[in-house]
């Protein structure tokens, strides 16, 4: 059988999958410059969360990794919510370009994530950000016991989409990250109920629509916990984004604005959800490193 593989260190070659289980590359593009760089394999742990869950991670180690240095932790976290973490190559967050030789990353896979049942999956309904949050905050402290190499002093924590959500939730609920990056991540969900895309799965997510006024509406929206705000952020969105439109990050800098809080906006004019031109992508990569830089190293 001929097929595409790739890892997380590579990007996608074409293979020959032969019956005796053996792998022959076809194709072999991006193996010299492979060859130059220093990518480490992600490796798997599992965490018992609080709730009884088991909950799966991966942790992707920085280049020229030395295990008696001490390295800050960036807890990425992922969209959907119905994704899942997988073992592949990707430029919207590439897991090395991220940890560069300078950070260890964490990303699990949270109630909602599917692979692991349905039933995992439709959990998240009617707690869509306190329960996941939960999980990904054990599952970073389990990290930080089971690697010496980690610094649980100097964490950061960010994500787009959904993961921009949990990056904006995390910023209502806990101070304990140096800072936060949300890229078109929503602060209001009502709000972005009346200007999204999607309508429908807001309303099976929270119960009702937003005049409903279920506990969730009402008791899992950052907006409403604005005064906890504290944690510098990042905030990064496309304008033409009509998934998360680019209301709900300007109320946000808005907010942060308002109550002073160190942050900075960068809004793409040309992109959507997703930052998908190559010099755009560049940018927004320096952004976030440069951001990270100034608050962990």
């Amino acid at each position: 059988m001929v097929a595409s593989y790739e890892t997380a260190a590579m990007p996608p070659e074409i293979v020959a999958l032969r019956i005796d289980g053996t792998v022959d590359y076809i194709s072999t593009f991006n193996k010299e410059r492979l060859s130059k760089l220093d990518l480490y394999p992600v490796e798997t742990f599992w965490t018992k969360t609080s709730r009884g869950k088991s909950i799966r991670s991966m942790l992707v180690r920085p280049a020229s990794f030395d295990v008696n240095k001490k390295y800050p932790l960036i807890v990425l976290m992922h969209g959907g919510p119905s994704i899942s973490y997988k073992e592949a190559f990707s430029y919207r967050w590439n897991y090395h370009l991220l940890a560069g030789s300078e950070y260890v990353l964490v990303l699990t896979d949270y109630t909602g994530s599917t692979g692991y049942g349905e039933q995992f999956s439709k959990d998240i309904q009617y707690d869509p950000f306190k329960g996941p949050a939960t999980e990904i905050q054990e599952a970073a402290a389990d990290a930080i016991k089971r690697f010496s190499f980690i610094d649980g002093s100097r964490q950061a924590a960010g994500g787009a989409s959904y993961g921009g959500h949990l990056a904006n939730w995390m910023q209502a609920t806990t101070s304990h990250y140096k800072c936060l990056i949300s890229h078109a991540g929503a602060v209001n969900f009502i709000s972005q109920w009346g200007t999204s895309d999607v309508i429908f799965g807001r309303e099976v997510m929270n119960g009702g629509a937003p005049w409903v006024q279920t506990p969730t509406w009402k008791e899992q929206n950052p907006y409403f916990m604005a005064p906890n705000f504290k944690t510098p952020m990042l905030l990064t969105v496309g304008e033409l984004d009509y998934r998360v439109p680019i209301n709900n990050t300007i109320e946000n800098w808005h907010i942060h604005q308002r109550l002073k809080i160190p942050s900075k906006l960068v809004v793409f004019p040309e992109e959507n959800h997703w930052i998908l031109k190559a010099e755009n992508s560049k940018f927004h990569y320096k952004e976030v490193r440069d951001w990270l830089a100034k608050y962990l190293q």
